[in-house]
């Protein structure tokens, strides 16, 4: 089933191709084309450039500064930012505790954060996973214990995206012990220059730093930066994790590697043939573009219902496990369509030509090997299966 797009839809995607056309900075797209970690400077570049635009909070209402734009057009958005190789907009502040504060938070939270989060002031990280609670995340241990007017916090954190980069962290603490899991946990806001904190490198499979660990040792955090009410945490949790599930499924990654993969295939030798005319590749090829086609327009639905309820249902556990299993299917195809090409040369061997830059230059390892996180990370697809069995069927 083919989508089909109103005028003013399509005048929506005309301008928005305009402006990637003109004011999309080469060097940004040419960063994202060659697959490497981008730095914080291209980040915030682009974060100003849409800002500037007024097309950063894609998902924020207009009475917070954002675009109010109906979920076709955030969709759109998103497919046409891909196909010209713009960064993806950093989730954390703009689509995770954006929405938190804007119904959870205070008045004067809401007056204060949301303008920086859009300014640029702040940037966010998340303080979820810990060691001994990543998919069983309401086991977490970090204790926050109240002193007066602050919280000191004592624990660890793990697989801290984009940490590094962060000024503020917001965290799930621990701040009742004496009642079942999911009761005793609170939603803190710190600033990561309190004295007290480290945050540790993890590298990655493929050489990477995208992840880091994060230490509490006797933080002192104003009782002010607690989002909602104590021991509320839980409820904030799962409303966070259903908007960042529904940024998982990367309907507009998916469509720009699906074509760079049939791209590589047309342009590949197998056999005496090219790959396309290979029957069980092309198999391949068409089942994953039927079941991103699907997604599409389940992702569509799905937005329309947020937008009508205010925010996205437990059915975004179908995004995330749809979507990390067609962009690693994607993965893989690219991988194999390379074959001994796609040997995990470092960047500065194949000149930051990783997947998915030029067919004949790609070096696919390092994507696939650091993309297999997909369907663990913002809950493992275990995790949202038993979700969807037990909120959907009720079972």
């Amino acid at each position: 089933m083919e989508l089909t797009f109103s005028p003013e839809e399509d005048a929506f995607r005309a301008e928005l191709r305009s402006f990637l056309s003109d004011d999309l900075p080469a060097h940004i797209s040419d960063a994202v084309r060659a697959g490497g970690e981008l730095s914080k400077d291209i980040m915030v570049e682009w974060h100003a450039l849409l800002a500037g635009k007024g097309w950063l909070a894609t998902t924020w209402p207009k009475e917070f500064g954002g675009t109010g734009w109906t979920p076709v057009q955030r969709q759109i958005f998103e497919e046409e930012t891909c196909r010209f190789y713009a960064p993806r907009i950093v989730p954390f502040g703009l689509s995770m505790l954006g929405p938190v504060l804007q119904t959870f938070g205070t008045k004067e939270q809401q007056d204060t954060i949301l303008p920086r989060i859009l300014s640029g002031e702040d940037w966010w990280c998340q303080g979820y996973s810990e060691p001994g609670a990543g998919s069983d995340l309401a086991s977490l241990k970090t204790r926050a214990v109240r002193d007066g007017d602050d919280y000191i916090i004592n624990g660890q954190k793990t697989w801290t995206t984009l940490g590094q980069h962060a000024d503020k962290i917001f965290c799930l603490v621990r701040t009742d012990v004496d009642c079942k899991p999911q009761a005793g946990i609170s939603f803190i806001l710190v600033d990561l220059d309190t004295p007290g904190i480290e945050m540790r490198p993890i590298r990655l499979i493929e050489g990477g730093h995208e992840v880091n660990e994060v230490f509490f040792t006797d933080v002192r955090v104003p009782a002010t930066e607690l989002v909602g009410k104590e021991n509320q945490g839980w409820t904030i949790a799962k409303f966070l994790l259903s908007h960042e599930r529904t940024g998982i499924a990367g309907v507009g990654f998916s469509m720009q590697a699906l074509e760079e993969v049939k791209t590589l295939a047309r342009n590949t030798r197998r056999g005496g043939g090219m790959l396309i005319d290979d029957p069980l590749f092309a198999a391949r090829i068409a089942q994953v573009e039927i079941d991103l086609e699907a997604m599409k327009i389940t992702n569509l639905r799905m937005l329309f219902q947020a937008q009508k309820q205010g925010a996205p249902g437990p059915e975004t556990s179908i995004l995330k496990i749809k979507g990390s299993i067609i962009y690693q299917e994607l993965n893989d195809l690219a991988r194999r369509a390379l074959g001994s090409s796609a040997a995990p040369f470092p960047g500065h061997v194949t000149e930051g030509n990783i997947l998915f830059g030029p067919p004949d230059t790609a070096n696919s390892a390092a994507k696939y090997f650091n993309n297999r996180k997909i369907s663990i990370f913002g809950g493992s697809n275990e995790i949202q299966r038993n979700i969807l069995t037990k909120t959907m069927l009720e079972l």
